[in-house]
C-alpha cells in the first residue's frame, strides 16, 4: 500500500530482482562488491570547492549520501546544485577537496565513462532517448553488456535479458508502448524511459537533476510513486525545484538538503529545512 498520501497508488509492480553483481531485490539495497560500503556511506563529498574566472560555484562543499537512501537537493539557481552533479560525474574537476564512491574509490582521479561503469548513472533535465527507435529498443540498448563491437555484433538477447526488459517496461509503466518509438512518446513518458535505461545499467547511485520539469502534475505525480517504488534499490540524488514534488519524496522522515552559494545551508527533514531561518531568507521566502 502506498504510505504517502500525496502519491497516488499507480498498482507498480514490485521492482524486479537484481543480482550481486549491481543492484537489489525491493527494499534491499546491494551495491557491486567493487564499492566497499562498510560504513553505510555510498557517496562522500568533503571541502569540495570549484571556481570559475574567480566566480566559487561550490565553497568546501561537505555531504554524504547513505546506503540505499533517496537524498533531495533543494537550492536557488547558481546554489551550485548541477556543478556538484558535475564534479560527481567526472565532468567538471574540483580546484581541491575529496569525493568517494564508497569508501575508497577516489571519483577525482577518475573520467567519465570509468565514473559510470563504476555505478553513478546521471539523468539530465531533459530526457535523453534514442527517438527513432521503438521503447524496447531503447531498453535494450541500455542494458549493461559488453559494448565491444564483436561483442555487440553477435549479442542476442537471451530469457534473463528479456525478462529484465519486461520487469523495467512494467516498472516505468510503459508495457503498452513497448514497441512505440520513443520520440512519439510524451515528456513524462521519455523522462521515466529514460530512467528505465538507467536502470538497465544496474546503478549503485542514481543522480537525477530535475526530472520533475515540464512535467504535468499527473506526469510529476507519477513519476514521484516510480522514485519512491525504487527507493532502497538504488542511492538516488534529487535535485529539485517543485516544492510539491520535493515533498511526495521526502514524506515526514526523508532528508533534504539544502544549498546555497555553493555550500550545503541547512540539512534535515523538509519541515525542518522550512522553518530554518537562513532557509527562508535566501530561498524559501516568508
Amino acid at each position: 500500500m502506498n504510505e504517502n498520501p500525496m502519491v497516488p497508488d499507480l498498482d507498480l509492480p514490485e521492482a524486479p530482482g537484481r543480482s550481486l553483481s549491481g543492484v537489489a531485490s525491493m527494499g534491499h539495497a546491494v551495491v557491486s562488491g567493487e564499492i566497499d560500503v562498510s560504513h553505510g556511506t555510498i557517496l562522500y563529498l568533503e571541502d569540495v570547492t570549484v571556481s570559475f574566472d574567480g566566480f566559487r560555484a561550490l565553497n568546501a562543499l561537505t555531504l554524504a549520501i547513505d546506503v540505499g537512501e533517496l537524498r533531495c537537493i533543494i537550492g536557488p539557481n547558481g546554489a551550485g546544485k548541477t556543478t556538484m552533479m558535475d564534479v560527481i560525474t567526472g565532468k567538471t574537476a574540483p580546484d581541491h577537496g575529496k569525493v568517494f564512491l564508497g569508501q575508497s574509490i577516489d571519483l577525482t582521479r577518475m573520467i567519465e565513462p570509468s565514473i559510470a561503469r563504476a555505478g553513478i548513472g546521471r539523468k539530465f533535465q531533459k530526457p535523453t532517448v534514442f527517438e527513432q527507435h521503438p521503447v524496447w529498443e531503447n531498453l535494450e540498448l541500455a542494458m549493461k553488456t559488453d559494448k565491444g563491437w564483436w561483442a555487440s555484433l553477435r549479442a542476442r538477447l537471451d530469457r534473463d535479458a528479456q525478462a529484465r526488459i519486461e520487469e523495467t517496461l512494467a516498472l516505468i509503466g510503459l508495457e503498452s508502448e513497448a514497441r512505440r518509438l520513443a520520440g512519439e512518446l510524451s515528456h513524462g513518458q521519455k523522462q521515466r524511459l529514460e530512467i528505465g535505461m538507467l536502470l538497465m545499467q544496474q546503478p549503485a547511485l542514481l543522480l537525477l537533476d530535475e526530472p520533475a520539469a515540464g512535467m504535468t502534475d499527473d506526469e510529476t505525480m507519477q513519476l514521484a510513486e516510480l522514485l519512491n517504488h525504487l527507493r532502497g534499490t538504488c542511492s538516488m540524488m534529487v535535485v529539485e525545484h517543485d516544492m510539491e514534488f520535493v515533498a511526495a519524496l521526502a514524506g515526514d522522515t526523508g532528508k533534504v538538503t539544502v544549498m546555497a552559494e555553493g555550500r550545503v545551508l541547512a540539512h534535515g527533514t523538509l519541515d525542518d529545512v522550512k522553518r530554518d531561518e537562513t532557509v527562508i531568507e535566501s530561498y524559501l521566502g516568508r
